[in-house]
């Protein structure tokens, strides 16, 4: 049984239109996890060690505060285009459309104001909570009157994340979230010691911008080949990488399948990550620098956390060998990722 409850946890700043902010929190015996109706942000998952001590495994904020500030997506739902669009600019039946650019040269994560921080609509379910919201036509330069749901349900130790989606103007849609991982519990200096798996024979190269060049190259006997688990640390000192961010290739099916799995050994826990989704973005938190203090005042630094961002292939909608990101009037956007917690 998942016990769900609602609390109330702060207001938004008048210049970013006030609004109570609430906080679900879903519990089962092994998995509690709380989440914002801010940006439907996952601010606190804690799961058991192999001791059975419970640990919060990702980073973010004590208090609303922190989430109303600039923040590298903690937690949080990206949309409507997760990942980068080149130049912020594509075009859909024949007309351009250019999007605010707030990642150098790119339009990343939905623009200026993404979904990311807007207040969303909750209703709670039998084993989890639902959020929807109206995404305006042409908001942050996009076509379309887009109605968004996403749920999150859990059940024993796995979350499942669902995200819908029907728009009145064809649109590109890729939405994930943003969950930044640390199996020996948040505030942990580093992710090194951590086994990385990731089920894909490709990945996509990228420019200096991060934007894919357009190849989609083979892993094998490359840094990008984590079909066998890795220890993290050590396989970035073998190929002499900085980190990772960048997006594998999954296969083409809409059944949910195993994509990529987490161990960390000296606690025992593991995550494993399930989707319908074509992409993942395996991001090591390159961009953490120690100038943000999380919770318990710790602050984060370089390579502190993980993300594994399941979601379409960047800038796809100006590469047509790319997946379709496209949603027609006439269809429903359906994915879902599992998020399943275990020790070994």
């Amino acid at each position: 049984m998942t016990a769900v409850r609602r609390e109330a946890f702060g207001r938004m700043p008048p210049e970013q239109g006030g609004g109570e902010v609430e906080k679900f929190v879903l519990e089962s015996d092994s998995v509690k996890v709380e989440i914002l109706s801010l940006g439907c942000i996952i601010a606190t998952l804690e799961t058991k060690d192999r001791n059975g001590k419970f640990s919060d495994v990702v980073l973010g904020f004590d208090t609303l505060e922190g989430y109303t500030r600039k923040h590298p997506f903690f937690g949080a739902v990206v949309g409507r285009v997760a990942n980068r669009i080149a130049k912020g600019k594509f075009s859909v039946d024949g007309k351009e459309y250019q999007l605010f650019l707030n990642n150098g040269p790119n339009s990343l994560h939905g623009g200026a104001r993404g979904f990311d921080k807007v207040l969303w609509s909750p209703q709670i379910l039998p084993d989890g909570v639902c959020f929807f919201r109206l995404s305006p036509d042409g908001e942050e330069g996009y076509p379309g009157d887009l109605k968004v749901w996403v749920s999150y349900t859990l059940n024993g130790r796995q979350l499942s994340i669902n995200y819908r989606a029907q728009t009145s103007k064809t649109t590109p849609i890729s939405l994930t979230n943003h969950a930044y991982f640390n199996l020996a519990g948040q505030g942990s200096r580093d992710v090194y010691d951590h086994e990385i798996s990731i089920e894909a024979d490709s990945y996509l190269p990228v420019d200096d911008t991060k934007i894919p060049t357009g190849e989609v190259a083979a892993v094998q006997g490359t840094g990008f080949d984590l079909r066998q688990p890795v220890e993290l640390g050590k396989h970035l000192q073998k190929f002499h990488l900085d980190g990772f961010d960048h997006n594998f290739c999954l296969q083409q099916v809409q059944s949910p399948h195993l994509v990529a799995r987490v161990h960390h050994p000296p606690t025992g826990r593991t995550m494993e990550v399930h989707t319908t989704q074509p992409g993942i973005q395996f991001y090591t938190g390159n961009n953490l620098d120690g100038s943000l203090k999380g919770k318990g005042g710790i602050t984060y630094t370089k390579h502190s956390a993980l993300c594994l961002e399941t979601q379409n292939w960047p800038d796809a909608v100006n590469k047509p060998h790319f997946p379709n990101v496209l949603l027609q009037p006439s269809e429903e956007y359906n994915h879902t990722t599992w998020l399943v917690f275990n020790t070994a």
